[in-house]
């Protein structure tokens, strides 16, 4: 079923972005094991590479990891409009960046402040600390699809994108133990994003909202 609670939504996004992504709703959940996650980009069909192990960032940009039986897959990504592509690019990272938080059992991690800031930030450390405390940690494959971008000015966009988390599982940290629940209408989840272009030039998540189940998203 699903591996994740889902990330701490009711962040309110500004005016402009409700009116962007007024397809989506706020899932208030905050069952540890029930619901949800993060992440980001565009709505073709083609496949890009997810950035999830990258060896090394350009621009001084962290290293993210993850441990061999954990993947995200994101779908799209390219648009043909250089700003969107590198809005979807950090907003994937921003995803990858919470779940290695996640993986390393810590949330000290370079990544989770560069991908994210404000309450998106605050957002996704208390996210990774219920895993954390809870010694849980999850594997299998999540796939992003539906990723769509919408630029506001030279220096916010916002991002939607739907999360198919049927074939990732929580598994305990402490036993090893991967809970296989099957998978149900609440393992897709269809999440709306704000992105503020810091001045390094790296779009950082700044707000998040989630649905689990929605009917958007539905296979």
């Amino acid at each position: 079923m699903n591996r994740r609670p889902t990330l701490l939504a009711a962040l309110a996004l500004t005016a402009t972005a409700a009116l962007t992504l007024s397809a989506c709703g706020s899932d208030d959940d905050s069952t540890a094991k029930d619901n949800d996650k993060i992440a980001g980009a565009d709505t073709n069909k083609e496949k890009s590479p997810s950035p999830t192990q990258s060896a090394s960032e350009s621009g001084g940009r962290p290293k993210i990891t993850f441990p061999s039986d954990a993947k995200n897959v994101f779908e799209g990504g390219k648009t043909g409009d250089p700003t969107k592509d590198a809005v979807l690019s950090d907003n994937a990272l921003s995803v990858n960046s919470v779940d290695e938080a996640i993986f390393k059992g810590s949330t000290d991690t370079k990544a989770l402040g560069f991908y994210n800031a404000e309450k998106a930030l605050s957002s996704s450390i208390t996210y990774a600390r219920r895993y954390i405390d809870g010694n849980d940690t999850w594997t299998g494959v999540t796939r992003y699809f539906n990723r769509k971008a919408t630029l506001s000015g030279d220096d916010k966009a916002y991002v939607t994108y739907c999360s198919d988390e049927s074939k990732s599982y929580i598994k305990s940290r402490k036993t090893g133990k991967v809970d296989k629940s099957p998978a149900t209408s609440d393992s897709y989840v269809l999440y709306n994003t704000a992105l503020t272009k810091n001045a390094a030039g790296v779009w950082q998540t700044t707000d998040i909202v989630s649905k689990r189940g929605a009917k958007e998203c539905q296979p």
